[in-house]
C-alpha cells in the first residue's frame, strides 16, 4: 500500500450500517422500498421496487437512501452480497426492506463514487460471508461492520482521479459485454430459427405420428435408497441435472450395480429423453448409451428406421415445448404424465435418408452455434477478470 493510503474497517469510515424496514405493503401511494431483486450488476432498477404505507409504519429519516449510500443485500443465496451505489437522487422518498443493508460513509472521508467503487471492490468477499444455511442464509451487520475493510487515500482529488479513471474503463467494458451478450444471444436464435424452420417448413411425404407410434416410451423410476446393492458403475443412473444444456449428458455422476439394472427401466441407445415434472420441464437431451433415468424423466426409444437425433432435435423446438407446457397445467409443480407425453406428435420424414440429412444438417449448425457460445462466454468471462484487475489496482493504490 502506497503512502498516504488507509485501510479500515467499514465501521470506522460509516455514519450507518443499518438494515431497512419490514414493509406494510400498498398498491399504491405510500413510499418506494427496494427490495433484493433491485439490486444486480451494480446498479438499482428502482422500477422493481414496492411500496410500503408510511401511516401504518413510520420511515425514519435515516433509513431513506441519500446519494452515496451504497446499498448491501444481506439475505439468501445467490443474492447474498450484491453491492449498487445511489448515484443520483432517486425521484422520491425510497428506503429498502429488511433484507437490504444501507451502508452510509462518513461526511467528507470520501468522493462519493470512490466509495461505491470500494465496497464494489470487495464484492466478492461480502457474498462469501453468509451464515446459516440453504435460502436462509444471512450476512450479520456486525460482521459486515467489522470484518470488511476498504482501502482509500485520503487525499479526496486522488480519489476522485481515480474515480474517472473506473468510470471510463467500466462504461467500455459494460459496452463491450453487452455487444459479446448481444452476439450470443443472436448465436442462438440463428439456431433455434433455422431448427424451427426445419420442422414447421415440411417436404412432401412427411407423416405426423404420435411419439408412442415411433418408438418405446417409459418413464423411469427410482432404486430403493434402502438396498444400496443397487448402485455401482454397471450403468449410468440420469437424473434432471446431468442434462446439460447442449442436449448432452453427465453420465459419471451416479450409476447402478447389475443387480440395480436388472430392476431398473432401461432405455436403450440410442433414445431421446425429457424432463416431464418441475422447473426444469421440456428441457431434453440425446442418449447415445444405455441408461436407466429417475421417474422425473420420459423416453422415446424409436423403432428401426426412426432417428432419435432427429426426435430429440424436434422435441427442443418451439412448438413441441409449447404443447408439453400446455398438457403440464398450470399448477405450482407442473408435470405432464406419461400418458400425455406420449400422444405428443411429431413429423416424419419419408426415408431414413433425408432424416439423417436433417440431423446432419442440425449437428453443423449446433456445433457453430456451440463454438460461438464459447468464444463469446470466454470474453464476458474475460471482461469480468478485468474488472476485477482493475479495482485491484485501483485499491491497491496502483492506478
Amino acid at each position: 500500500m502506497r503512502d498516504g493510503w488507509h485501510v479500515e474497517p467499514l465501521s470506522k469510515v460509516c455514519q450507518l450500517i443499518n438494515r431497512g424496514i419490514s414493509p406494510v405493503y400498498l398498491d399504491d401511494g405510500g413510499t418506494a422500498v427496494l427490495n433484493q431483486k433491485c439490486i444486480r450488476d451494480h446498479s438499482i432498477n428502482y422500477d422493481l421496487g414496492r411500496r410500503h404505507c408510511v401511516t401504518t409504519k413510520r420511515v425514519s429519516a435515516d433509513k431513506l437512501v441519500r446519494v452515496g449510500d451504497v446499498l448491501v443485500n444481506s439475505t439468501g443465496t445467490g443474492t447474498l452480497g450484491r453491492v449498487a451505489q445511489v448515484r443520483d437522487e432517486p425521484h422520491e422518498p425510497t428506503t429498502v426492506d429488511s433484507h437490504v443493508t444501507i451502508v452510509r460513509p462518513k461526511d467528507g472521508l470520501f468522493f462519493p463514487e470512490f466509495f461505491g467503487y470500494a465496497l464494489i471492490a470487495i464484492e466478492n468477499q461480502i457474498q462469501e460471508g453468509g451464515e446459516g444455511c440453504g435460502g436462509q442464509t444471512e450476512l450479520a451487520r456486525s460482521k459486515l461492520a467489522n470484518d470488511y475493510h476498504v482501502s482509500f487515500p485520503t487525499s479526496i482529488p486522488e480519489q476522485r482521479r481515480i474515480v474517472a479513471i473506473l468510470d471510463e474503463a467500466f462504461e467500455g467494458i459494460a459496452t463491450a459485454k453487452a455487444n459479446a451478450e448481444k452476439n450470443l444471444q443472436n448465436a442462438r436464435e440463428v439456431f433455434e430459427s433455422h431448427l424451427n424452420a426445419v420442422f414447421s417448413q415440411r417436404g412432401e411425404g412427411w407423416v405426423e405420428k404420435r411419439l408412442d407410434e415411433v418408438g418405446k416410451t417409459q418413464t423411469g423410476s427410482t432404486p430403493k435408497a434402502s438396498e444400496p446393492e443397487n448402485l455401482g458403475k454397471h450403468i449410468p443412473f440420469v437424473k434432471p441435472g446431468d442434462f446439460k444444456p447442449d442436449g448432452s449428458i453427465t453420465y459419471d455422476n451416479e450409476g447402478l450395480s447389475q443387480n440395480g439394472a436388472a430392476k431398473a427401466r432401461l432405455v436403450m441407445a440410442p433414445s431421446a429423453i425429457m424432463v416431464c415434472i418441475g422447473a426444469t420441464i421440456g428441457k431434453s437431451a440425446y442418449a447415445n448409451r444405455i441408461i436407466a433415468t429417475n421417474q422425473q424423466i420420459n423416453s422415446l426409444t424409436p423403432a428401426t428406421g426412426i432417428s432419435a437425433k432427429m426426435v430429440y432435435y424436434q422435441m427442443i423446438t418451439v412448438d413441441f415445448q409449447r404443447r408439453v407446457h400446455e398438457n403440464a397445467g398450470q399448477a405450482t409443480l407442473p408435470i405432464i404424465n406419461k400418458s400425455k407425453w406420449s400422444s405428443l406428435s411429431i413429423f416424419i420424414p419419408p426415408t431414413v435418408d433425408e432424416q439423417n440429412h436433417i440431423v446432419a444438417r442440425l449437428d453443423n449448425l449446433h456445433e457453430e452455434t456451440q463454438r460461438l457460445e464459447s468464444l463469446y462466454q470466454k470474453k464476458l468471462i474475460a471482461l469480468d477478470e478485468l474488472k476485477q484487475s482493475l479495482l485491484h489496482q485501483a485499491f491497491n493504490g496502483d492506478l
